[in-house]
């Protein structure tokens, strides 16, 4: 593959069209769309199951079958409760922080179209006066439509289970960073979508089966892997995702570990983790000069790698992460450079698996 530059304007653009999409946790299917027209040059067939998860698959028919994975859904909130006078309430779709609600714009994404509205606060001044202030919190953070009674928000096509979404877009920092919402975890959906794109432009045969999937509903429980596990039945999956940078202030190294967007993807360590597809990877990594850092995990990686790992009779797994600032924010950030030595980690890694390989301990 060389050291030449992965990552083209197309890709850009491709990128900021699926990260500016919104594809909240049960109502994935507009973002799947750009995924699936973005890769389908680069595949010979695709299919979709029942709650959305999309796969692609190059090379079929063969025994081995191998799964590099992302997830594509991202947080959201459901309208919970309308007051008379037109505020709405909300809960939680995933891991929505209610810290960073206050004053953001949002889209209410109803059957008729998206309804613009915001998250309002008590102004500063009226906040004053001696007592303490009350901290944001999901009971009392309400959204504010310019609607004033219940009536009026129905009739705009909000009711309680009507899916919400921050209204912030893609953007490049620097020439350094990628910066949106919902790079937790689309950037793992680009990466694997640039491996399928480069093995098709470098006319890469497999020896194997590789299914490229893009699961839904990670974000309330590893659900979209659950299903599709079962469904492909795989001998080895890669799992992708992003992982914390501790380099910024209010993070404890101690306990979250040392991790620094600029020194390339992590590959984690944990239970769910195949030691041996692990060896390939890392040993993949120093042979072609791709810089990563080593990561731990404890009882659960907290990915989709738990759910391939512990599925049909236990699946050789493996994760490898993309440091990012400021999760489940508006503002999340992870390097370019990180992002190209991912794409080019798991490309090398596919060409190294050999399914006459003993990854068994014995």
């Amino acid at each position: 593959m060389g050291k030449k530059k992965l990552i083209n304007k197309d890709s850009i653009r491709f990128l900021e069209n699926y990260i500016n999409n919104p594809s909240p946790t049960g109502f994935e299917v507009e973002g799947q769309k750009l995924w699936l027209n973005y890769i389908k040059p680069h595949i010979d067939e695709y299919f979709v199951d029942n709650y959305g998860t999309f796969v692609g698959v190059i090379n079929p028919g063969q025994d081995f079958k191998v799964v590099i994975e992302a997830h594509s859904d991202e947080i959201s909130w459901f309208v919970n409760y309308i007051t008379d006078d037109g505020l709405i309430y909300v809960i939680r779709n995933g891991g929505s922080d209610h810290q960073i609600a206050p004053s953001k714009r949002v889209n209410i994404h109803t059957d008729n179209g998206i309804v613009r509205g915001h998250f309002g606060w008590p102004a500063i001044h009226t906040r004053r006066g001696g007592e303490k202030e009350n901290n944001p919190t999901l009971k009392n953070i309400f959204i504010d439509c310019g609607c004033i009674s219940k009536e009026e928000v129905l009739e705009k096509g909000i009711h309680v289970g009507t899916v919400v979404t921050f209204d912030d877009e893609f953007e490049q920092l620097n020439n350094r960073y990628y910066v949106g919402r919902a790079l937790d975890n689309r950037m793992g959906g680009f990466v694997i979508a640039e491996v399928a794109r480069h093995l098709s432009e470098n006319k890469k045969k497999l020896p194997f089966t590789l299914y490229v999937v893009n699961a839904v509903q990670e974000e309330v429980g590893l659900r979209g892997a659950e299903m599709i596990t079962q469904t492909i039945k795989p001998d080895l999956a890669i799992v992708t995702d992003v992982t914390h940078d501790t380099s910024t202030p209010m993070i404890d190294k101690k306990v979250h570990g040392d991790i620094q967007c600029g020194r390339g993807p992590v590959v984690d360590r944990a239970p769910a983790v195949q030691q041996k597809l692990y060896s390939l990877i890392t040993e993949t990594a120093k042979k072609n000069k791709i810089p990563f850092q080593y990561g731990a995990s404890s009882r659960v990686t907290g990915t989709d790698t738990d759910a391939f790992a512990y599925s049909n009779g236990g699946v050789i797994s493996a994760l490898i992460s993309l440091p990012l600032r400021y999760m489940h924010t508006t503002v999340e950030m992870v390097r370019e450079d990180d992002t190209e030595s991912l794409i080019r980690l798991i490309y090398e890694v596919l060409l190294k698996i050999d399914p006459k390989f003993n990854f068994k301990y014995l």
